[in-house]
Parts: structure tokens; C-alpha cells; sequence
């Protein structure tokens, strides 16, 4: 199986009143594609970093990471801005959902700013919404939906434009512990089902029997107990 996603050797330092601080420290991490991982690990470990240039938003100080082979490091903004578009999907503890759009458009919304036609969107966004339960739901807005609705919602927004690599970042932690096993239940079978690589920042240890390897952010590297 080949990796959707390899992190190499990633160190992230920064300064702290003149003082040089290192948060990750050649970390590596490689996913297959089919395979959803869990990381863990206390406040102030640097799971948000990780996850902020794991998914193109934060530049490492020295380091590789690889979508389906092709390194991200060195692009522009603009080229940035492309990549996660199209080859990662996230879902964030609060969905963020749009307010004024409906179920259907949040997703439609996405696929149009990938440059997807109308039809092929709208069809889409139908067969996303069906397999998250929702198709009763496409004409909602947010504020009517229940919190496990709205994480669902930003599931299927997540894989509208087939990315290669998910990112999930503390689904689970506005939810109980019922809706927050459907959620991340739902997460790792789109991550099988479309052989996406699958990443999962969580406390959450309820969800972990639903991951494929479980792993701890200690002293800016991952490693596996």
C-alpha cells in the first residue's frame, strides 16, 4: 500500500525572549492509505503544530512532508491555498459550518471553489450527504441541525473534493460519548472505504478501538507505546 501521507523528519522551532525553543523535533510519520491514526498527547506537546503543517498551514523550520508523493514545502500561498482545496479535507472540533447556507450548499460551496460543474457538485454532494444519514436533512440550516448532525455535515464537506489526506482535530470533544463514536466511527470507514490516509488528533480515548495505530506526541516526536 503506498502512503498518502509521509512527514519527514519534521523540526519546528521558534523564539521564546531570545531563548530558541524546539516543539517537534525531526518527527516522521508515514500513513497508508486505508488507514486512520490516532496522536495523542497533553496540552502543550505541539499536536496543534503538527497538525497545522501536517495540513499546509504552517511552514516547519527544516523537513519534508509528502501528499501522494509530492513534497508541499517551498509553494506559495496561492499554491498552498490550491493544495488543501484539493488534496486535504479537515474537520475541526466545531464544525464551522456556514450559518446562511443549507446542508446541500455547504458542500456544493467547496466543490465550486475546486472548479467542479453545478451538476456533477450537486450529485455529489447527494451521494456524500446519503451515506452520512442525511439525505432528509439537505435543505437545513445549521442552527437546526444536533451537534452529531453538524460534525456528519463536516465529514462529507471534508471528502467533497476527493482529498487524498483527512485531518481531524478533537472531533469528538463537543460531543457525548455516543455521537462522538458515530462521528469518528463514520470518519475511519470513509478513510477505508476511499483509501485516504487518516489522521486524528484527539484526548478522546473511547474512539481509539476505531484507529489503526495509536501514537504520542512526546518530546516533539511520535512515538508508539
Amino acid at each position: 500500500m503506498r502512503n498518502r501521507l509521509e512527514i519527514q523528519e519534521i523540526t519546528r522551532t521558534f523564539e521564546d525572549g531570545g531563548i530558541e525553543r524546539k516543539i517537534l523535533d525531526k518527527l516522521n510519520l508515514e500513513v497508508a492509505e486505508g488507514e486512520l491514526v490516532a496522536v495523542m498527547g497533553p496540552s502543550g506537546s505541539g499536536k496543534s503544530t503538527f497538525l497545522s503543517i501536517a495540513g499546509a498551514l504552517l511552514e516547519p523550520t527544516s523537513g519534508d512532508v509528502l501528499l501522494d508523493g509530492g513534497s508541499i514545502i517551498g509553494k506559495n500561498k496561492q499554491e498552498l491555498s490550491e493544495l488543501r482545496l484539493r488534496k486535504i479535507g479537515f474537520i475541526f472540533q466545531s464544525a464551522n459550518l456556514i450559518p446562511y447556507l443549507k446542508v446541500e450548499e455547504q458542500l456544493v460551496l467547496v466543490a465550486k471553489l475546486a472548479g467542479m460543474n453545478k451538476t456533477e457538485a450537486a450529485k455529489r454532494a447527494k451521494e456524500l450527504l446519503d451515506k452520512m444519514g442525511l439525505s432528509h436533512r439537505l435543505t437545513a440550516y445549521p442552527q437546526k441541525l444536533s451537534g452529531g448532525e453538524r460534525q456528519r455535515v463536516a465529514i462529507a464537506r471534508a471528502l467533497m473534493n476527493d482529498p487524498a489526506v483527512l485531518f481531524a482535530d478533537e472531533p469528538t470533544a463537543s460531543l457525548d460519548a455516543s455521537r462522538g463514536f458515530d462521528v469518528v466511527s463514520m470518519i475511519a470507514k470513509q478513510v477505508k472505504h476511499q483509501q485516504k490516509s487518516g489522521v486524528i488528533v484527539t484526548h478522546d480515548d473511547r474512539v481509539l478501538s476505531l484507529c489503526d495505530r495509536v501514537l504520542f506526541l512526546e518530546g516533539g516526536k511520535l512515538v508508539q507505546k
